[in-house]
């Protein structure tokens, strides 16, 4: 279940926003824009079907911190997400402890041949966490677990995190490879399962990341010695087989490593959303040239929305794949190119240049 489209009111740095998903969709802008509060609105869906509503708002600095300009100037966020022959709403208000609570949740399916239309208020009354889970018990909403189902597709990943902390780092339990995690915490585990019942696609990642790391050779992925459950990542360069640990990666490698196993997987695990946080941090231009041509062979199979401040990956996308993200006084706009709009320039200019000359929008303005 793609997306189809977005409504949004009041939510950080946007006051109001309507956008149509493409199967690709690149989001540009300068620092401070609204790209990364965009994104994070994907993460306050997942909160909203797990019932983690609560917990995740008081993470966040309160519903003051999540409003648009405060509670002073917002009272509520609304919503509305189309995806196929479904759509889910609702609107979170405000309470006196800054915090929130449902004033509407609405669950929705109609399509033509598809059995009679289904319209369901969940909810009115309000309720501190989302009815989803609760009304599709006993098929009290049948479309409640297809929508929960959906939105738990639509995952947000990201690989910033390379220091020697990170959990894509450190040895993790050997069976967890239901998916691929939002952190790659089971890179290794999930490498593992390739090599033995996807081998094809594994040699596909392995020999990807040689053409950007000439270096690197293959995977050396094994059971911990003492302890069989557990495996950790490691690797080893042509011409040797001493295995190097994660740690021996550089940050841009273990990034890459990371997105091409993430746009590669088996068409069984990919998300039927990807969203991706500015994917290009630490990677050369031939990788982010690698990188595009990933981003289009998985938008085959899912649908992709991307954030960069990246000139040379833009450059390898449509004009339609491109949504301009501009802060206009005290609210984030977001609005899709055209290649007709852009018809003359293009004949001159790549997207790139429009971008940098600020043709298209998306730079810092005064």
């Amino acid at each position: 279940m793609t997306l189809h489209s977005l409504e949004l009111k009041g939510y950080k740095s946007i006051k109001e926003i309507s956008i149509q998903f493409n199967p690709i969709n690149i989001l540009i802008g300068a620092n401070g824009a609204g790209k990364t509060n965009f994104i994070s609105f994907f993460k306050l869906l997942n909160s909203i079907i797990d019932n983690r509503l609560q917990l995740d708002v008081r993470k966040e600095g309160g519903a003051n911190a999540i409003l648009h300009y405060g509670i002073k100037n917002t009272e509520y966020i609304s919503s509305k997400v189309s995806f196929g022959p479904n759509s889910y709403s609702f609107v979170l208000d405000s309470t006196n402890n800054d915090t929130f609570y449902f004033l509407i949740e609405h669950a929705n399916f109609h399509k033509e041949g598809y059995g009679q239309p289904y319209d369901a208020l969940l909810g009115s009354s309000g309720h501190i966490e989302s009815l989803l889970k609760s009304r599709s018990i006993n098929n009290q909403c049948p479309v409640c677990s297809h929508i929960i189902d959906s939105i738990k597709e639509w995952r947000v990943y990201h690989f910033h995190d390379t220091s020697s902390t990170a959990s894509v780092k450190k040895p993790g339990n050997i069976n967890d490879n239901a998916f691929f995690r939002y952190n790659a915490e089971n890179l290794a585990a999930f490498l593992f399962l390739l090599k033995h019942q996807y081998n094809k696609i594994y040699e596909n990642i392995r020999k990807t990341i040689r053409i950007v790391f000439p270096f690197f050779d293959d995977f050396y992925l094994r059971p911990d010695p003492f302890n069989e459950n557990v495996i950790k990542l490691e690797w080893h360069e042509k011409g040797s087989d001493y295995p190097f640990g994660a740690y021996n990666l550089s940050d841009g490698t273990l990034r890459f490593i990371c997105l091409t196993t993430l746009l590669l997987q088996p068409k069984k695990y990919l998300p039927s959303v990807i969203i991706i946080d500015e994917p290009e941090l630490g990677l050369h231009p031939l990788a982010i040239t690698i990188l595009a041509s990933l981003i289009k062979n998985a938008a085959l199979n899912t649908q992709i929305i991307i954030s960069t401040q990246s000139v040379n990956l833009v450059n390898h996308f449509d004009a339609e794949d491109i949504l301009v993200v501009d802060r206009d006084r005290d609210q984030t706009r977001i609005n899709r190119l055209s290649s007709d709009l852009l018809e003359d320039w293009l004949k001159d200019y790549n997207l790139g240049e429009l971008w940098e000359k600020n043709i298209i929008g998306g730079r810092p303005s005064w």
